[in-house]
């Protein structure tokens, strides 16, 4: 007989609790690992920003991923395409960080086609267009070796 036991949350839900690394890889149980993100978590749009550039700046693009994905979950209809796109160019740094090349290359290219309704309209000092040249330039380099602390973008113009 087979056990089939998952790793639960507070309620119950199947959440995968083996440690991850700054990648959101899942490594062994009991490494040591990079602290999640906490889900569910609703921000300003300025606090979205500056966490995520925190993590990109970090290396940890998966990461920052769920703190857009938050954002684009909790935002009002007519921004959701901005987080979702953010959400997407760092789940596409984050697989090309990790050896796949096509898959970076394709959510990249989700994420341009994503914010691409907003580019020219400022919001939050997001810089689109330089997100835009970002992912188009990583994205002609792949397949090669890519260090997301490095090739972490800037969201807004200033660091």
């Amino acid at each position: 007989m087979t056990s089939s036991r998952r790793d639960r949350d507070g309620e119950g839900r199947a959440r995968n609790a083996r440690p991850r690394d700054g990648l959101g890889r899942p490594l062994p149980y009991g490494a040591p690992g990079v602290e999640r993100q906490p889900e569910g978590v609703v921000r300003s749009p300025e606090e979205t920003v500056r966490e995520g550039q925190r993590l990109l700046d970090a290396g940890m693009p998966f990461h920052a991923h769920e703190v857009f994905e938050d954002a684009w979950k909790s935002r009002p209809q007519d921004e959701r395409e901005l987080w979702r796109g953010l959400a997407q160019l760092a789940v596409g740094l984050t697989h090309a960080a990790r050896g796949n090349a096509t898959g970076g290359a394709a959510l990249l290219a989700r994420g341009t086609d994503s914010l691409g309704r907003y580019v020219g309209v400022p919001l939050y000092g997001i810089d689109l267009g330089a997100l835009t040249a970002w992912a188009e330039a990583l994205t002609a380099r792949l397949p090669g070796p890519v260090d997301a602390r490095a090739e972490a973008p800037r969201l807004t113009g200033s660091r």
